[in-house]
């Protein structure tokens, strides 16, 4: 008895292996090609509006989110409204901490990132990279502390809005990959290209 279970283990642990590790070149190709894009669109606008070191729109939290709504775009933190409401919503507590107490960081980067968990929990708009947004407005540069909370507008709002956008064609362009995951929208993207053909042919 203890070897058929020893062989089952073994038989599934050889298929979850396969499964993790079995490449699709079409999936990776749509995940590179729209994060290649939403990143050069950030860092063309960082290269007309700024110059030097200084990165305001390229945030490291757009790259971790990057990887959420190209490369598992299934997954609950990667929808729209977690995107959109967990990056404003850490951008606004980071702010409002870091104008309440500017100096003392050992006690700013924990509260603003642990009061956007929370505050993103209550409105079930979780987004991991939230949390990197929120810390952003503390420890980043002194152009982003300077901008306030414009820095909720831009970057964060237009370079989430650019995300957003770029997610929602590239993840769209095949039948296998569709974003958002809730059956809604798609049901108003299908009516929509209806009469959007109906009217044009």
């Amino acid at each position: 008895m203890p070897i058929e279970k020893i062989k089952r283990n073994y038989r599934k642990t050889k298929y979850i292996l396969y499964r993790e590790t079995l490449i699709d070149w079409k999936e990776h190709f749509w995940s590179f090609l729209g994060t290649f894009v939403a990143i050069g669109i950030l860092a063309y606008i960082q290269s007309i509006h700024f110059t030097g070191n200084d990165a305001v729109y390229l945030i490291g939290s757009f790259g971790a989110t990057c990887v959420l709504v190209f490369g598992i775009i299934q997954s609950p933190f990667s929808q729209p409204r977690n995107l959109v409401g967990g990056h404003l919503i850490s951008a606004l507590i980071g702010v409002t901490v870091h104008k309440l107490v500017p100096d003392i960081i050992w006690i700013a980067a924990p509260l603003a990132v642990s009061l956007s968990i929370v505050l993103m929990q209550i409105t079930k708009t979780l987004h991991p990279p939230g949390g990197a947004t929120a810390l952003i407005a503390i420890i980043g540069s002194d152009k982003i502390k300077a901008l306030g909370y414009l820095y909720v507008l831009s970057p964060v709002l237009i370079g989430v809005l650019i995300l957003l956008l770029t997610a929602l064609i590239f993840n769209n362009m095949t039948s296998n990959r569709s974003y958002p995951s809730h059956p809604k929208y798609h049901l108003i993207r299908k009516k929509l290209i209806h009469k959007i053909k109906k009217n044009v042919f």
